[in-house]
């Protein structure tokens, strides 16, 4: 028995006639086009009617499966956060520095 799913992002779905899960990546309204992933990484885009052509399932992702476009994402945001504590710690030394010059400009002021 076939039941007809909309396709949604991010959602897994089992192709009943190859037995093979997939994730649909993103669906485009006005083209009707659907992208999905497969386990191996391949992508690929299909349209509309061969969507309603398949025999599908939800499904769940496999086992072990990671998302790599999150794991991206999360790198990401680890190296913003370390280059701004560097920034701030770049910051912190070069106000030293000024406030070192100005007492010895004052030191200097006070000798003479």
């Amino acid at each position: 028995m076939s039941r007809d799913y909309e396709p949604q992002a991010g959602q897994w779905y089992e192709d009943l006639d190859n037995e093979e899960a997939f994730q649909v990546l993103s669906v485009d309204p006005d083209e009707e086009i659907i992208r999905i992933q497969w386990p191996d990484r391949e992508i690929r885009e299909i349209d509309l009617d061969q969507w309603n052509e398949m025999d599908l399932e939800l499904t769940v992702p496999p086992e072990g499966w990671v998302d790599d476009v999150a794991e991206d994402d999360d790198e990401d945001e680890d190296d913003d956060l370390d280059e701004d504590d560097e920034d701030d710690e770049d910051d912190d030394w070069d106000d030293d520095e000024d406030d070192d010059l100005d007492e010895d400009d004052d030191e200097y002021r006070d000798r003479e």
